[in-house]
């Protein structure tokens, strides 16, 4: 449907004139007339009396008129917006979790600082949980964590997968004896900050394997950080095992000092979620558009088994 349309109905309503409203369009009345047929053709309904000798807009007119005055006035916002200054510049208040620090955090910076060089990025790194509420709070203006966030007011939407292995220095398991679960129980057990999804997971699986293997819950150990270096540094101490994503030591795994262990049930992958108001900026837009190319630019580079994007 033409706007122009709309926009003259709307004004042919209020001037309640042809002739005054064709001067105000800089139009013909022959042409403000035309317009006027046309749109009742596309509506199916008549918009003018034409049987009454004064200008009188018709029932179903007057009805419709607030419906046309929303599409104008909408019109007109989108056109304004489409002309202001396309420049991205001011400051981006971003919150991410530790597992996007150690993947592809560092090309996304360098993506935003190419793409809109007049943009100012302060980081806060932190839990998901902390993040969603400083989310809420509009401390942020937008987050990377694990998972989405189910709020009317929040838009989510997943970027990437990185599958958790569980992970030991080399020597610390032998993997080639029988009953390697009932062995690792008695081992702590190194994974992400409690009450995050990857540790909820993990503590569901412990469960079933401490079941299987008749070895009592109260004797396993789940250590929890939400430092990524500080797990893999303990794991390098042989202080016990990890639940993580092979991705954060793919370099120790190359050189032999890490393992990875085949361990059942295997644990489910995490889910790194973009979050953002649902009114969020065009400034904010515009990041989230590089954050999506620069993570799939990423997980293009690395092996699937380590990172998937989902962009």
């Amino acid at each position: 449907m033409n706007t122009r349309f709309l926009e003259t109905f709307v004004t042919l309503s209020q001037l309640r004139s042809f002739r005054a409203t064709a001067r105000a369009l800089h139009a013909t009345p022959a042409a403000i007339s035309l317009r006027i047929k046309t749109l009742e053709e596309e509506l199916q309904t008549e918009l003018v009396d034409r049987n009454s000798k004064e200008f009188r807009l018709t029932a179903q007119a007057e009805y419709l008129l607030g419906h046309a005055k929303a599409v104008v006035d909408a019109t007109r916002r989108l056109q304004a917006a489409a002309h202001q200054s396309s420049a991205i510049c001011g400051r981006l208040r971003l919150g991410v979790i530790e597992s996007v620090v150690h993947s592809w955090l560092a090309q996304y910076i360098r993506e935003l600082n190419v793409l809109y060089p007049e943009l100012d990025v302060d980081l806060a790194v932190d839990t998901s949980h902390v993040l969603e509420r400083r989310l809420h709070a509009r401390e942020l203006d937008m987050v990377f964590k694990v998972e989405g966030i189910e709020s009317a007011d929040i838009v989510s939407e997943a970027l990437a997968t990185y599958p958790l292995h569980w992970i030991a220095r080399k020597g610390l398991v032998d993997t080639r004896k029988e009953g390697l679960n009932q062995r690792l129980l008695h081992l702590p057990i190194l994974t992400f900050a409690r009450g995050t999804p990857p540790q909820l997971a993990l503590e569901d699986a412990v469960r079933k394997m401490a079941n299987l293997a008749a070895v009592p819950l109260e004797e396993t150990r789940i250590t929890c950080s939400p430092s990524v270096a500080a797990i893999v540094q303990l794991v390098r101490d042989g202080y016990g095992v990890a639940a993580i994503p092979s991705l954060f030591v793919a370099s120790f795994l190359d050189n032999g000092e890490f393992i990875e262990l085949p361990v059942h049930p295997r644990l489910p992958s995490i889910i790194v979620s973009m979050c953002m108001p649902a009114d969020a900026t065009r400034l904010v837009h515009a990041a989230a558009n590089a954050a999506r190319q620069a993570c799939a630019n990423y997980c293009a580079q690395v092996d699937a088994r380590y990172i998937t994007s989902l962009c």
